[in-house]
């Protein structure tokens, strides 16, 4: 189960890495928020990986997880989702002012 995570959390950083690199505005929010749900992912997997545990200590309870990871996971959720559409609004305003997509401010070769 581990491994699985861990792979996961691998292959999403270095898609999301990968697309960030891009020079396009689309990859580049794309990217982003791949890295922000491996973050999540490891953040989650943070307070160990229980199946069927409680998050709530009670008396008849010996086996439970910890309710921290979740409860940072939850909150970056929000704030990954409030972020997105900053960007996608920052980016969609930098298309419609230029007429174009790419990240960086170079022109293209024959454009002036």
């Amino acid at each position: 189960m581990e491994l699985l995570v861990a792979s996961a959390i691998g292959i999403m950083t270095a898609a999301g890495l990968y697309l960030v690199l891009r020079l396009r505005t689309f990859p580049v929010i794309l990217g982003i928020s791949l890295l922000t749900y491996a973050v999540n992912v490891f953040l989650f997997a943070s307070g160990r990986l229980t199946v069927g545990a409680s998050p709530v200590l009670r008396d008849d309870v010996t086996v439970y997880t910890d309710p921290l990871p979740q409860a940072l996971v939850l909150t970056a959720i929000v704030i990954s989702f409030g972020m997105t559409a900053v960007v996608v609004m920052i980016g969609l305003g930098a298309f419609l002012g230029s007429n174009d997509d790419h990240v960086d401010d170079q022109p293209e070769e024959g454009k002036p």
